[in-house]
């Protein structure tokens, strides 16, 4: 018998959290983050990061977790979340991973093999490109043979970057193929994933409204206590959209006005790549939360899982 596992995924500001949240409520569920920055500390209102008060007392996991100089990467989320996930089902409950970073759940969702091999020699040479030469020039390389899996990765990811190009050297495979290929994997668990959606123009919309949202509640004085913590403008957290885009600001560069268009402009991205992602990516259930209310879309959930006998019908 696979164990259950249901995944709500979708791009940034498509509602859900509060809908996982009337989910987990409903099925006996706990959620863990499947979010690449909700995970540090003291990054609240840029991560848009669930508060307490939203939890309403459901368990959530990869929250708040780690110090923003702490590394977190794909094969850290996937042996954290199944951690989690044993404990969830130790107390007969349901796993229910929730987020936009589709790398990282497909990861879990797939089990693919993430293991520490040994560093080869093309590797160590692509490390030394970017120790002498700048991430950027490693990442620019990368462009130029897989400008589609390019454009997920931030360029200080050198990790991730270089091994992508290894990955190309070795097979003449490109990352962003042999991730489509992952669709057609089997999954280990017995799966509900569903993807929300809503027109672009109204997705957009939504972001713009949240990006000033973020602004009324001291995301400029947020990303400034983390600078004058210590934290450095160059930590792959605090190249995440809504923090890096203050560092001109902060170096008189450039208006506060222009820092919130540039945030505004970047989530728009963003949250286009995250749909091209999990259109390319996943096999699941999309739901249109721009025509549809949350108690159909509900609906829509509980007889899936239903079907699939993730509960009782």
């Amino acid at each position: 018998m696979k164990k259950p596992l249901i995944v709500i995924a979708g791009p940034t500001a498509c509602g859900k959290t509060d809908i996982s949240i009337d989910l987990a409520e409903k099925i006996g569920g706990e959620i863990i983050s499947g979010d690449s920055m909700q995970v540090y500390k003291y990054m609240d209102i840029g991560t848009a990061k669930v508060t307490k008060e939203e939890m309403r007392g459901i368990p959530h996991y990869l929250v708040d977790e780690l110090y923003p100089d702490e590394e977190y990467n794909v094969m850290l989320f996937q042996q954290k979340a199944k951690q989690y996930m044993e404990g969830i089902y130790s107390r007969g409950h349901i796993p229910i991973i929730v987020g936009g970073t589709g790398f990282y759940i497909n990861a879990l969702v797939y089990d693919n093999d993430f293991s520490e091999e040994e560093e080869s020699e093309i590797r160590k040479e692509l490390y030394a490109v970017a120790e002498n030469e700048g991430a950027e020039k490693l990442h620019a390389m990368l462009a130029e043979v897989d400008p589609e899996y390019a454009a997920n990765i931030h360029h200080n990811n050198i990790k991730r970057v270089a091994r992508a190009l290894e990955y190309y050297r070795l097979t003449g495979e490109k990352m962003s193929e042999h991730n489509k290929n992952a669709k057609e994997k089997e999954t280990p668990y017995n799966l509900a994933f569903f993807v929300l959606n809503m027109d672009r123009e109204k997705l957009y919309e939504r972001i713009n409204l949240r990006v000033d949202i973020m602004m009324n509640n001291g995301l400029e004085q947020e990303v400034r206590k983390l600078i004058e913590m210590g934290y450095s403008p160059e930590l792959v957290s605090m190249q995440g959209l809504g923090y890096k885009e203050f560092i001109p600001y902060f170096n008189g560069e450039i208006s506060l006005e222009q820092v919130v268009d540039d945030i505004k402009k970047y989530t728009r991205r963003f949250a286009k790549r995250q749909l091209t992602w999990f259109r390319g990516q996943t096999n699941g259930t999309w739901l249109d939360m721009g025509t549809l209310s949350k108690d159909k879309a509900l609906e829509i959930m509980l007889d899936e899982l239903k079907t699939k006998k993730i509960i009782e019908g």
